[in-house]
């Protein structure tokens, strides 16, 4: 009987444990399928597309996913905020202190402080990517200076 009564009671402690714990958990899910996101141009830049996936990229943090047309080239810039970045599709070459690096679909990059580069998408293929910015996203340009040119 006292076996039965301490199992009961370890049960019991268990599920209330884990009762607590899932209501502690709380929180939201996001579920977007690829067919459900919403492309829109992105103003400035002829051929890009955005689709806003968490928050307002042009208010602060958010995701979102941005496609570069096949043989897009930016040219050397910064963004203003940090962001990380996984590639989805396509080859992404980014030119970093004179050094290109091609990135193929499930690499991943970020750039933080304001670092300058050159973003291009190899023709033949879009590139998407899906961006996790940590405040406002802006592309600024480098005018009137040249990419830096480092070891390659």
């Amino acid at each position: 009987m006292q076996k039965r009564i301490a199992t009961i009671l370890a049960m019991t402690v268990a599920t209330l444990a884990f009762a607590s714990h899932a209501e502690a958990k709380g929180g939201t899910a996001s579920l977007i399928a690829p067919g459900d996101m919403k492309w829109a141009d992105v103003p400035d830049f002829p051929g890009l597309k955005m689709a806003v996936l968490q928050g307002d990229p042009g208010k602060g943090a958010s995701h979102f996913m941005i496609k570069l047309p096949g043989g897009f080239t930016a040219p050397l810039h910064h963004h203003s905020s940090d962001h990380y970045v996984t590639v989805v599709s396509g080859n992404v070459t980014f030119t970093v202190d004179g050094k290109d690096t091609k990135l193929p679909a499930g690499s991943f990059f970020s750039y933080t402080g304001k670092k300058q580069h050159v973003t291009k998408c190899d023709a033949g293929a879009d590139c998407v990517l899906s961006i996790d910015t940590r405040g406002k996203w802006d592309v600024v340009p480098e005018k009137d200076k040249p990419a830096a040119k480092g070891k390659k």
